[in-house]
């Protein structure tokens, strides 16, 4: 099983519908499915919700409601709690990056809850007691207050980001050979005389700043050969044009 599956955010007192709704987005973004609502308060209709949640209506829809918190993580193996404010009970808190491989290991066992608590004041004294690891999101301390609906998004990131199901896109082509390379300093410096960029007899100064540019970066086959293609067509405008001016002179000499 996918440990993800087993993460269930667990929403404490919540007091808008609309928050519930941002919060099923960031949780869809992040490959976590299961809401549960503990005690809400709701003080407006679920039409906001609806709404933020955007395409992940179907997890608002599936939302599990429970009448206390203690029902709400009766059956989950962990209990995380997240707070931001300072106490003596809420000193062993930890970054959600420092401890999210621990929690998806946990969640590979049994349900695993990430608590979230009020807008307004958070998680109580008491349901902190019940909680088995906390967690604290580094912000700035000069305003430690986060949306709700966005520390649902980061703590929900970061155990995604652990359990490694997302794999960033590779380049499709290969790297180019350094024949290709050197083919296209050549062909750059061919173009840049030709444009009248740089005289023949500036081109080994010139040319060692565009390798220089050039080397910063691991040239792929279709870099290269785009690179190639702007050398060669430049080359190619600036030999008709001067073709095009030579004849227009002589023409002009002729009549004269």
């Amino acid at each position: 099983m996918n440990a993800l599956e087993n993460i269930r955010v667990v929403l404490v007192g919540t007091l808008y519908t609309g928050n519930v709704g941002s919060s099923c987005r960031a949780m869809a973004n992040m490959g976590i499915r299961h809401l549960r609502l503990a005690a809400p308060n709701l003080q407006n209709s679920w039409e906001e919700g609806e709404r933020l949640a955007v395409h992940a209506t179907d997890i608002l829809a599936n939302r599990e409601q429970f009448a206390t918190f203690e029902e709400a993580v009766a059956d989950c193996v962990a209990v995380v709690g997240t707070t931001a404010r300072e106490g003596l009970y809420r000193q062993h808190v930890k970054a959600p990056r420092a401890c999210a491989g621990e929690l998806l290991a946990l969640a590979a066992q049994g349900p695993v809850a990430i608590v979230f608590g009020r807008e307004d004041k958070g998680l109580l004294n008491e349901e902190i007691a019940q909680c088995t690891h906390l967690l604290r999101i580094p912000v700035d301390e000069g305003y430690t207050s986060i949306n709700l609906s966005q520390a649902v998004l980061i703590t929900c990131y970061e155990l995604f980001t652990a359990a490694g199901d997302y794999v960033l896109p590779r380049e499709k082509a290969p790297p180019a050979p350094q024949a290709q390379k050197r083919q296209l300093m050549k062909n750059w410096a061919q173009m840049l005389e030709d444009i009248r960029f740089m005289k023949s007899e500036q081109a080994d100064h010139f040319m060692q700043g565009f390798q220089r540019v050039f080397s910063r970066g691991v040239f792929t086959r279709d870099d290269a050969a785009l690179l190639l293609g702007v050398a060669r067509q430049a080359s190619w405008c600036a030999r008709q044009l001067a073709e095009n001016g030579a004849a227009e002179t002589a023409a002009n000499t002729g009549q004269g």
